[in-house]
């Protein structure tokens, strides 16, 4: 009786919490998302700028060639955020199994020769006419819309461990560690979310973790990742040395940083400084303090989309929006952690920051979703 009781509590004070979060007008739940994104999306457009500038003039001899593009597609992200908003979430679930499986044709796709792109010994990009389109970028997305229908009608364990582990096995292929362990940790988020057990969950995460455990042993490649996590001084001038050229930005950034645009580790020093390792750049030239008001911003929007989670009824949106909140977040942690050696670097961007076309616009898209979400609540 006394256990009934405090579920009962629990429960009155979650309706509370969540009639007062409904009670805050649209417009102001829409401005509070979108004040931070903006934020973000044009301190990625410095940054592009400034980490760049070195590249663009030794490739192109333009040095705007990069922040020129990175702009045109923020332009571009920011229409498809309005054109998403306004699309019903139903729509994107009604049609979700064609989204998602014709995102995995499209990763099938760039495995094949002629079709695919190779880029530092790993093929993830397609590359049709003058477009390269990474399509692991679009099945984040669709695989969390496609999830979301699927958990409303079948949990089977083994069901689930079958597509995520199929996921799995495409990125594996390519190979994108990274993507796949944000794929794998979205979704066993929304497992959780639409109901599993923590113990079914506890089951599927050490299978999860012995089967990377395994590919690590057996890829020299991926063995060579965890060394250097391991020991990050062990081959300074070979596998070391990207995770140390990170650690010199930003140990020197000290405090306060060196100043916007006087990084010294961007000219050829520190490998994909506009895309993966972008917050090294961050760092050296504004300091810990400015990387911590960047971390805060990020902080602040997710705490946003996390509102939209704990404010939506419907048990369909509400996995979506986990869903896809649950990627965002699972990707920036990842990256960031690997910048400050918490763990191996994954090669994955840092949202709404890094150069990237294809990561930015399906972020855009999953923001869109969201402001639907938020829209349609009361």
């Amino acid at each position: 009786m006394v256990g009934g009781d405090i579920n009962t509590g629990r429960g009155i004070r979650r309706n509370r919490r969540t009639r007062r979060m409904a009670k805050i007008p649209t417009r102001t739940r829409t401005l509070k998302v979108i004040l931070p994104l903006v934020l973000l999306l044009a301190f990625g457009l410095v940054m592009v700028y400034d980490a760049s500038i070195a590249e663009a003039q030794q490739l192109f001899n333009d040095k705007y060639h990069f922040v020129r593009l990175h702009a045109i597609w923020i332009l571009i992200g920011l229409a498809t955020v309005a054109v998403s908003s306004r699309i019903p979430t139903a729509w994107w679930q009604r049609w979700s199994h064609i989204l998602f499986g014709g995102s995995l044709g499209l990763l099938v796709l760039v495995l094949l020769p002629g079709l695919g792109s190779q880029i530092q010994g790993a093929q993830r990009w397609l590359t049709i006419g003058p477009v390269i389109f990474q399509p692991s970028e679009l099945v984040k997305l669709t695989s969390v819309l496609y999830l979301s229908k699927w958990l409303l009608k079948s949990r089977p364990v083994w069901n689930f461990l079958g597509i995520s582990g199929f996921l799995f096995f495409l990125m594996i292929l390519q190979p994108d560690m990274g993507t796949a362990i944000i794929l794998m940790a979205t979704a066993f988020f929304m497992y959780y979310v639409s109901g599993a057990s923590l113990k079914i969950l506890g089951g599927l995460g050490a299978l999860g973790i012995l089967g990377v455990l395994g590919l690590i042993f057996i890829s020299p490649y991926r063995m060579r990742r965890v060394t250097t996590f391991l020991d990050p001084t062990g081959d300074l001038q070979g596998s070391s040395y990207h995770i140390n050229q990170i650690l010199l930005s930003l140990g020197s950034g000290g405090w306060m940083g060196l100043g916007l645009g006087r990084s010294r580790q961007k000219f050829q020093y520190l490998p994909e400084a506009t895309t993966d390792s972008i917050f090294a750049v961050v760092g050296e030239e504004l300091g810990f303090l400015g990387s911590s008001m960047l971390v805060m911003i990020f902080l602040s929007l997710f705490w946003q989309l996390t509102k939209i989670v704990l404010r939506e009824q419907n048990r369909g949106r509400q996995l979506v929006a986990a869903g896809l909140t649950g990627w965002l977040a699972f990707q920036t942690v990842i990256n960031l952690a690997g910048m400050v050696a918490l763990m191996p670097l994954t090669g994955v961007p840092l949202p709404f920051i890094s150069y990237g076309r294809s990561s930015l616009l399906a972020q855009m898209i999953s923001v869109g979703i969201l402001l639907r979400i938020s829209l349609t609540q009361k």
